[in-house]
């Protein structure tokens, strides 16, 4: 009988079951910890992911090896979303680790297996990078925030500009300016959201950001005319 790969959420997350429960102090605080105690006996019952897991070899539904399970992901939800699986090797080319959802792995026989899967849908996955996410991240994060930065130092020197300016001439310099403010909290907003949103969840604000990043832009170049 065939048995999917949640199966090994019972050692990885055996420890989280409710059985009894005991209070700690953490240290330095006077906070309580919840720690949740279980039967070990429960715990023996589930798949190992050291010894059960990890360094075994993925095939598919034909018996054709495909990769080398390398890595687990656990979601926030503590549940095993993914498995990283080192495939280059298997399908001839250099390294190429793909994140395979849990749920499409399954234990046929005494081999692990992905149904369906060849050399060439493996090959044509995308690579996985565990800095890849955080680094673009970083990166957006970085330039949005000199983007900022030279806006403001630009819309000081358009305020002292203005001090020694008179006339029709101040007056458009002033709205000019105002303009320029408005657009500069609106990307400093955007860049807000995206950062408190963190890592995981920056993407969906991206474009948002770009947007007003843009807006500010083209204000500091009609403040400069």
């Amino acid at each position: 009988m065939k048995k999917t790969i949640f199966m090994a959420t019972l050692s990885v997350a055996g420890a989280l079951m409710v059985v009894g429960t005991a209070h700690a102090q953490a240290a330095g605080s006077t906070a309580k910890v919840d720690i949740v105690t279980t039967d070990t006996g429960q715990v023996a019952a589930g798949w190992s992911v050291h010894k059960s897991i990890l360094g075994k070899v993925l095939y598919n539904d034909t018996g054709e090896k495909i990769g080398k399970i390398e890595d687990v992901i656990i979601a926030p939800d503590r549940k095993i979303s993914f498995l990283i699986v080192r495939a280059g090797g298997f399908i001839g080319i250099g390294r190429h680790d793909v994140a395979i959802p849990f749920s499409q792995i399954m234990e046929k026989g005494d081999k692990l297996t992905l149904p369906g899967a060849t050399k060439e849908t493996i090959k044509a996955m995308e690579q996985f990078d565990y800095a890849s996410g955080n680094t673009k991240y970083d990166q957006f994060i970085t330039k949005a925030d000199l983007d900022l930065a030279k806006a403001k130092e630009l819309a000081a020197d358009l305020q002292k500009k203005s001090i020694s300016a008179t006339g029709d001439a101040k007056l458009k310099l002033d709205q000019k300016i105002t303009i320029l403010q408005q657009d500069m909290k609106l990307a400093e907003d955007k860049l807000a959201e995206m950062k408190n949103a963190g890592v995981k969840r920056w993407k969906e604000f991206e474009s948002a950001v770009n947007k007003a990043i843009a807006k500010m832009k083209q204000s500091l170049d009609d403040a400069g005319k």
